[in-house]
């Protein structure tokens, strides 16, 4: 299998000695497997980002593993890396994941093994029963938690996390949808397309941790309108689209 592994970042610089010791043990260890190639996508930042992530990784690549160095000339938001991402990818199944360590890279072998014959998509998921948080705080965590319960009342109640970017996708997955959200909510709304077209999904029961070093590029107050807009957006077309009723009916979740 061809594995894409995709990794936006936003003024990470001070991350990329993190990055480069943990990422390097699991990438070395699938690539035994699988050709791999790691996508590292620096969205404009304006710290030295892409700079040290060249530095750190260039010449790190082998016959079954490389590196793939993007960037944005400015900030474009988390959706708009993952597009820069995805379209350079070549990989069979495509990982998505954070850089700033709030889901540690080494469970990456754990979460493709939940790509079986049948899945699609496996998302982490830390509000799972078998997952769980630890050091957020209390007032993120609450806002989290109240996104995905409307995400669960007005698509799918069996899935029960849908803000997270640590997923694994098939390319089928990938090239069939479109994301037209360039920020942070980009990321929900390519869990919810997929479902609502019949995608299969399979929760992988996550630990979500607190960042160790640097601050959140998450502009609260914007993300929590933009989730506001796209539930009202899904509530207003259940309520008048009869077969938007009717799809999840048709997205059957695996456990």
């Amino acid at each position: 299998m061809k594995l894409s592994i995709v990794v936006p970042m936003f003024n990470e610089a001070e991350n990329v000695p993190r990055i480069r010791a943990e990422l390097l043990p699991v990438v070395h260890e699938l690539a035994q497997l699988h050709d791999v190639e790691v996508i590292l996508v620096d969205d404009g930042s304006t710290d030295g980002t892409g700079v040290r992530l060249a530095s750190a990784f260039k010449h790190l690549g082998g016959a079954q593993l490389r590196f793939v160095f993007l960037r944005h000339q400015t900030n474009c938001g988390l959706g708009a890396a993952l597009q820069t991402g995805f379209a350079a990818s070549i990989g069979d199944a495509i990982v998505t994941v954070d850089s700033d360590g709030g889901n540690a890279f080494r469970e990456i072998p754990s979460l493709l093994s939940y790509l079986t014959p049948g899945v699609d998509i496996v998302t982490a998921s830390p509000y799972h029963p078998g997952g769980r948080v630890e050091g957020i705080p209390a007032y993120r965590l609450l806002l989290s938690r109240a996104c995905s319960l409307g995400y669960r009342l007005l698509v799918d109640r069996r899935v029960h996390t849908y803000t997270c970017l640590f997923r694994a996708f098939r390319r089928s997955v990938i090239e069939s949808l479109a994301i037209e959200r360039a920020g942070h909510l980009a990321v929900t709304e390519l869990l919810v397309k997929a479902m609502l077209q019949g995608y299969r999904v399979a929760e992988y029961p996550a630990v979500l941790r607190r960042r160790s070093l640097g601050s959140s590029k998450v502009n609260l107050i914007r993300t929590i309108w933009d989730h506001l807009r796209f539930q009202a957006f899904l509530a207003l077309a259940r309520m008048t689209v009869r077969p938007l009723a009717s799809q999840p009916e048709r997205h059957k979740l695996l456990s």
